[in-house]
Formats: structure tokens, sequence, C-alpha cells
């Protein structure tokens, strides 16, 4: 069955960083993002890549301080996390594509993510 489960979240001041983990299984995946939800907030996009790793996207929020890498060996993607701010606050879910088909198409709407992990909460003190 297919699984995404993420790890890595937890409480970091704001100027801080943090790394997050996602371990995805069962089947091939094609892209792979991230999206946050904050209370009382839509679940928004935060980033995504390609299958073959080379072409990153980023919300305009997180331009400059998040890093999102995949190492398809292990089936993880990962979002490197740097000068977090208090408004990073959220659930961030990991989520993937498996219909595309494409080693270079980045899916960016929310409706293309077939798969969702459980979610792993990131919270930054002020």
């Amino acid at each position: 069955q297919v699984q995404l489960v993420e790890s890595g979240g937890g409480l970091v001041q704001a100027g801080g960083s943090l790394r997050l983990s996602c371990a995805a299984s069962g089947r091939t995946f094609y892209t792979l993002g991230w999206f946050r939800q904050a209370p009382g907030m839509e679940r928004e996009f935060v980033a995504a890549i390609n299958r073959i790793g080379d072409v990153p996207k980023y919300a305009d929020s997180v331009k400059g301080r998040f890093t999102i890498s995949r190492d398809n060996a292990k089936n993880t993607v990962y979002l490197q996390m740097s000068n977090l701010k208090y408004e990073d606050t959220a659930v961030y879910y990991c989520a993937a594509d498996a219909n595309s088909g494409s080693i270079r198409y980045v899916a960016l709407r929310k409706a293309e993510y077939r798969f969702w992990g459980q979610g792993t909460q990131v919270t930054v003190s002020s």
C-alpha cells in the first residue's frame, strides 16, 4: 500500500533551522511536495520537486529560506528550513503525484497530488 510518513517537526526558535523528512513507499512517485496548514487557514503550497530532482519550485513566502531535495534510492523527500519565522508555524504535509508519468514535470496545484502524509507540526517561537 502507498504510504507517506513525515518526521522532523518540532519546536524551534525564530531564525533557527529544521529539516523535515518524508519516507514515501508503495509505488513510483513523480512530483513530491510539501504543503502546510495553519489554524483557520487553507492548506497551502510550500515546495515541490520533480522526479529526477533537478526542478525545485517554491512558494514566494519561503524562497531563499527553504530547500527541497529528494533521494530516490531512499524513497525520501526532504525540506530543509532555515531562518524560520513565526508565520511558518503550521502542520506540514508531504504529498505525492503518482500519475504524471513525467520525470521533468512539477505539480504545483493541490488537486494534482493524490497521496498525503499524516502531517508533522512545526512550531516557531518568537
